[in-house]
């Protein structure tokens, strides 16, 4: 296969992975970010995100020649376009990051390029936003200069894996866009490509991320319906799912990251008269962190000026990904209440752990009422509370995840409130979801 120089415009948690696996194949790849500390971390062969396996990729690719960072795009045969698209306070596609980097190229666009967005986008974008724009380089759309919708679709934390193991859309402007684009990600990916056009590739992006963002808002309902209740949700979730048809997700303080809690909006915005079930289940995920707030107050009623401690402030465990995080609302919830709050995650490094005001895991105990699991690192799993305990006021944790051992916990003195689950200890609680499989 002939290797191609390729311009990868973004270098966030998408685009650099992807900038990365195109080099360590042997293309010859510049990425372009706007910020210094980004194109400096990089070319000095490091990292400025967390993800298992891509520092060392990175320093490899760096030191073969074939990666470098740059604050102004080049000339290329392939430019892919991998910026944020974030909400507007409207709940509309922000999409002045994708205009102003397709713009960015305009200058270096030649004959037989190839433009590839892999921006989540909201239908039609490529069409009404992308192709206008493009259209300013003279050259013909489809025929001299090709264009292509090809949304990633990977987990952080797995993203270089599955980069390479996840079955991939393309979607062209017309064929000859799609089977350009197929064969220049067709140097790294080993699992089916399947092309369609552009418009059907921008939806079965968000429906597949809708499709989860829906299923969390129902398992989000049925934990504040089973608390309602005095109902364990995480047991009765464990025996629905016994069912062979049956898959119900896992509730939590709200959903989080760039894609669930951002992409169903997009559909929304496009048929908002149609979208009935996709706008309120948005709704109940965003209506979790207030759920949270209020389930910590009523467990600390009583207790006067009470301090809390939150563990996790990422949207998902074990990664470094703030974006969208849940658990940063509750935290401006916690501020606008004049709440006193402290912080540990040991996934979070500087810039960030200074930002959000960081501390070790005692200090952030140190005369704490509870301590809310927001994130489910497994850093948490092997915390031993019973040194924890003599620091605390109050020996009370409130896990949104369902992740400590909680006689472990009850047995170091503490109070252990899981969301969804405000039931009574019953006699079948000692037989538990595994003992009634036998």
């Amino acid at each position: 296969m002939n290797k191609e120089k390729i311009c990868c415009i973004g270098l966030g948690y998408i685009g650099l992975p992807t900038a990365t696996m195109f080099a360590v194949n042997g293309h010859q790849v510049v990425g372009v970010d706007v910020q210094d500390y980004v194109i400096d971390t990089i070319n000095d062969g490091d990292i400025h995100i967390e993800e298992p396996g891509l520092k060392e990729m990175v320093k490899g690719a760096v030191m073969e020649g074939n990666l470098s960072a740059s604050l102004e795009p080049v000339e290329a045969d392939v430019f892919i376009i991998a910026v944020p698209t974030p909400l507007t306070e409207n709940k509309t596609a922000n999409l002045e990051y994708v205009k102003d980097a397709t713009e960015s190229i305009l200058p270096y666009l030649k004959k037989d390029n190839l433009v590839i967005i892999e921006s989540t986008i909201a239908p039609r974008t490529t069409e009404d936003v992308v192709l206008p724009i493009l259209k300013k380089s003279n050259l013909e759309l489809g025929e001299k200069l090709f264009v292509a919708h090809c949304p990633e679709r990977v987990l952080p934390g797995q993203i270089i894996q599955e980069l390479v193991n996840n079955n991939r859309i393309i979607g062209g402007i017309n064929e000859k866009s799609a089977l350009k684009a197929r064969k220049i990600y067709k140097s790294f990916v080993q699992a089916n490509m399947y092309i369609t056009d552009a418009t059907t590739a921008e939806m079965v992006k968000l429906m597949e991320n809708t499709y989860r963002d829906v299923n969390i808002a129902l398992a989000n309902e049925l934990a504040k319906v089973s608390e309602e209740n005095k109902i364990d949700i995480w047991e009765a979730i464990a025996l629905a799912n016994k069912h062979p048809r049956v898959n119900v997700h896992l509730p939590g303080p709200g959903v989080g990251g760039h894609c669930l809690a951002v992409d169903p909006w997009f559909i929304v915005e496009s048929a908002p008269e149609k979208a009935k079930m996709i706008e309120l289940s948005r709704n109940i995920n965003d209506s979790m962190p207030e759920f949270v707030v209020r389930n910590v107050k009523e467990i600390l009623f009583g207790i006067g000026d009470p301090k809390i401690s939150i563990f996790g402030i990422t949207y998902k465990g074990n990664v470094d990904d703030l974006r969208e995080s849940p658990v940063l609302e509750i935290i401006e919830i916690l501020e606008s209440e004049n709440i006193n709050s402290c912080i540990y995650d040991p996934h979070i490094s500087e810039p960030q752990k200074s930002e959000y005001g960081l501390s070790e895991l005692e200090e952030s105990v140190s005369g704490s009422d509870i301590i809310i699991i927001g994130a489910d690192h497994n850093e948490f799993e092997d915390i031993d509370p019973a040194k924890l305990a003599p620091k605390m006021r109050n020996t009370k944790v409130y896990d949104t995840k369902n992740i400590l051992d909680k006689e472990k916990w009850e047995k170091a003195g503490f109070e252990v409130i899981k969301i969804g689950d405000y039931s009574d200890y019953a006699w079948h609680k000692e037989y538990g979801v595994a003992e009634l499989d036998k």
